[in-house]
């Protein structure tokens, strides 16, 4: 990839944040793209400029011929859980992030049990969870010992490098 495709792409996913765009894919000769944000916790809508801008900055560079069909452009808001979402009662406790962009998952495997649930006492460096990341399984370990007061997303959740996913209340 270019230094000019990646300035391109970082703009794009900018732009779908932005407007609370969830999922989007994009072809462009042999370039493709899938970026898929968090489920929508609210309703929201992109006006017609936000999709005239998008169609923008899809439009392909001069000299790059676009192949195959006319694209599919999904669109629906974003839900990322941010500091300012984080009750004031709630503030004092430790938040454990995920320091990837991937998938969250609670168990080693389907059906076997989760690695922590909400009660649970932790050690630091304790394996919470698994976040799967261009199919590599990666172990996500607490950086703090305490209690588990509450988890921030679900099973199979898409999640973003930041976001909180679980609330400690540290011992």
């Amino acid at each position: 990839m270019t230094p000019d495709e990646l300035s391109e792409l970082k703009e794009l996913v900018e732009f779908l944040k932005e407007n609370e765009i969830n999922e989007f894919d994009f072809e462009r000769g042999e370039l493709k793209i899938r970026l898929k944000f968090a489920p929508p916790v609210h309703a929201s809508s992109v006006s017609g400029l936000d999709l005239a801008r998008l169609s923008q900055m899809l439009a392909p560079a001069p000299h790059t011929p676009i192949a195959g069909g006319p694209g599919h452009v999904a669109v629906a808001p974003a839900a990322l859980v941010s500091e300012a979402d984080v009750p004031v009662e709630e503030e004092k406790l430790h938040v454990v992030k995920s320091p990837i962009v991937g998938t969250f998952y609670e168990s080693s495997a389907p059906g076997a049990p989760a690695f922590i649930k909400v009660g649970d006492q932790v050690e630091n460096a304790q394996v919470l969870c698994i976040v799967e990341a261009m199919k590599l399984m990666n172990e996500i370990e607490s950086d703090a010992a305490g209690e588990v007061v509450k988890r921030w997303v679900t099973n199979g959740q898409p999640v973003e490098y930041g976001q909180p996913l679980f609330s400690l209340r540290l011992s």
